[in-house]
């Protein structure tokens, strides 16, 4: 009996470890304290046979001695641990500082509620890289040679001739439209977002790199209808339910007809301000059927299929959503700026 209870807690004894004191105390007084395991056994064999005695006594004082041992060991740690917890002037009893929980970059939340609306229809997500040639750029989407967004003082190029022309950052996510449509057979249905660069003046309103976010649908019968209706959902679902829309007609090279699409200003609600210009009208996409040229450039028979294309600026949907005035702020990575954007959930 008393063999029994020496081997089970010689095996509790090898299994003990901690790092915490009050744990390594409640051991001590358990197994080697004057009420303990350890002299509770001694007790039982002062009761034992002489034949006995000859056989457990030596079991009894290893028993005893591992005990001791553990105890030993794992206290000379712990003095040790505390020993330099106090040298470097630690208090272990102080509440911890704890982690400030980070906040979603404002462009990050409102690329995320775009993608998330344009999801429900159908739409994809696409990417493409930031390096274009001329022709992901500019010629196959029906850029003239002569077309102002060429110049140097709109378009950063960092290199001069090539295979497919002039290489440069690209100045919409329009190429990831040309690279789809290269690369695959209709249907498209997808969106496009990603950050662009424009050479020009940073102030308030302009800055020289920006984030948009493009869309494509090419099939066969695709119409302007389309194009309206989709993009009206878009504006209900982000602004809410009442906010008004208006096309008014436009140019750009890739689409025929062209349009840009103004929405009943979120701030003042139509009645005017600084930020509508007074008018009751924020502009907020540019968008149009796709032109034919574009299409067959890409490898697509413009008599079969037809598409609708749109582009928006996040930063000025950001605007719209946040009020913020200022573009520089989206960039400058101030933290108090950001924080604000901590309980936003969209």
């Amino acid at each position: 009996m008393l063999q029994e209870q020496i081997t089970q807690y010689s095996a509790e004894i090898n299994a003990f470890d901690t790092s915490n004191a009050e744990e390594l105390e409640q051991f001590r007084i358990r197994f080697l304290g004057t009420k303990g395991i350890i002299k509770d056994i001694f007790d039982q064999f002062k009761a034992v046979s002489p034949e006995e005695k000859r056989v457990l006594g030596k079991v009894l004082n290893e028993f005893k001695q591992v005990a001791e041992a553990k105890y030993s060991s794992i206290n000379e740690v712990l003095s040790i641990s505390a020993q330099h917890t106090e040298d470097l002037g630690l208090d272990l009893t102080l509440p911890g500082e704890g982690f400030e929980v980070g906040a979603r970059h404002p462009l990050a939340l409102v690329r995320r509620e775009i993608i998330d609306i344009f999801n429900k229809l159908g739409f994809s997500v696409a990417e493409g890289p930031e390096i274009e040639d001329d022709w992901h750029n500019f010629s196959a989407l029906n850029f003239p040679e002569e077309h102002p967004a060429r110049d140097m003082q709109d378009t950063f190029f960092l290199k001069k001739g090539g295979e497919n022309g002039d290489i440069a950052l690209r100045t919409h996510t329009s190429s990831v439209q040309v690279r789809m449509m290269e690369g695959g057979k209709p249907p498209f249905r997808a969106l496009m977002p990603g950050r662009v660069y424009r050479n020009e003046a940073i102030s308030a309103r302009a800055h020289c790199f920006f984030h948009q976010v493009e869309g494509l649908y090419v099939d066969e019968n695709v119409s302007f209808a389309d194009l309206k209706q989709t993009l009206f959902y878009f504006v209900q679902e982000l602004y809410g339910e009442g906010t008004k829309v208006r096309f008014r007609p436009s140019y750009f090279p890739f689409t025929e007809p062209s349009a840009e699409m103004d929405i009943s200003c979120t701030i003042c609600k139509g009645e005017g301000c600084q930020m509508c210009k007074y008018s009751g009208w924020v502009e907020i996409l540019g968008c149009g059927m796709v032109d034919p040229n574009v299409l067959e450039n890409c490898g697509i028979d413009s008599k079969k299929y037809s598409g609708f294309a749109f582009g928006m600026g996040i930063e000025r949907i950001a605007n719209l959503k946040f009020e913020i005035k200022d573009l520089r702020l989206f960039s400058e990575n101030d933290v108090r700026f950001l924080k604000q954007y901590k309980t936003v959930l969209i």
